[in-house]
């Protein structure tokens, strides 16, 4: 019985690896997809291209991340001695007069690498730099596929020690919003606009972290019988909703932590006074 996906017996199959093999439908169209299909993928390149573009620069330019009270979120923890001292704030002098580079590209690796082994950002980037694939019912142009089996890919399974990492850090920043309550002259009791954008990416950075897939396996995972646990439970439910909003979330705090970094930049260079609320 024809199913209409048999090659024509005096045409080739086109190819003869991934997708078009000869066990797999004979379409010989790219794709059947009508619609402005590339319009996400190429969405998704293109803002983690500039925030990569972004924070490259400031990662390298090792000025202009300290403006009292306010400390640039991708300096914080300073673990250098060649840092800006900040009173009261995260000086952390581990790495000593040797280190001649910026002292972000210390603590960058941590919260960056959990957001590339993040299950959410392996899809974006996977569809938006790698076509793999660059969008649902669209074929992908490599030959193979091993999934994340092989090196480098392989190191994806190690997300689950990055958001360890990033509780820390998550920590830290939160204490940076806390320092963020004082004036210039680190007197207690004050806020400025500044207070409220480190707020703001303080609550985004934190709900991006819970919601992560293996912050919810932690909290409910390897659970036989929930009644047994009804705070496992509970927080269980609590974190699958967040995790239902992964997604946005990731994009909400990839902009907030950026945006907070810009403030402090601007603020530390002269370009912009930090207004004074009380």
């Amino acid at each position: 019985m024809a199913t209409g996906t048999e090659p024509p017996a005096t045409e080739p199959h086109p190819r003869g690896a991934g997708v078009h093999t000869p066990t797999r439908a004979a379409i010989r169209a790219p794709h059947l997809r009508t619609d402005r299909w590339w319009l996400a993928p190429a969405a998704t390149a293109a803002g983690l291209l500039a925030f990569v573009v972004y924070s490259t620069w400031r990662a390298f330019a090792n000025a202009d991340y300290y403006a009292a009270p306010y400390v640039s979120p991708f300096y914080s923890p300073c673990l250098a001695e060649n840092c800006e001292p900040m009173r009261g704030g995260p000086n952390w002098e581990v790495f000593g007069t040797w280190w001649g580079l910026s002292p972000a590209i210390i603590i960058l690796i941590f919260p960056l690498g959990f957001r590339l082994t993040c299950y959410y950002y392996r899809k974006a980037y996977y569809r938006g730099f790698w076509a793999s694939p660059p969008a649902c019912a669209v074929a992908e142009p490599h030959k193979k596929y091993t999934g994340e089996t092989r090196f480098p890919l392989v190191l994806q399974n190690i997300h689950r020690y990055f958001f360890y990492a990033a509780l820390l850090v998550a920590l830290i920043l939160t204490y940076d919003t806390v320092l963020a309550f004082r004036d210039e002259d680190y007197a207690w009791g004050h806020m400025g606009l500044g207070t409220l954008v480190f707020l703001a990416n303080i609550v985004l950075i934190w709900a991006y972290t819970l919601s992560c897939h293996s912050c919810r396996h932690i909290v409910g995972g390897k659970l036989k019988h929930f009644s047994r646990h009804p705070v496992r439970y509970r927080m269980w439910q609590w974190v699958g909703k967040l995790n239902a909003r992964h997604m946005q979330l990731a994009w909400a705090s990839l902009v907030s932590v950026a945006l907070a970094d810009f403030y402090v930049y601007l603020v530390a260079s002269g370009a912009f006074d930090d207004p004074r609320l009380f």
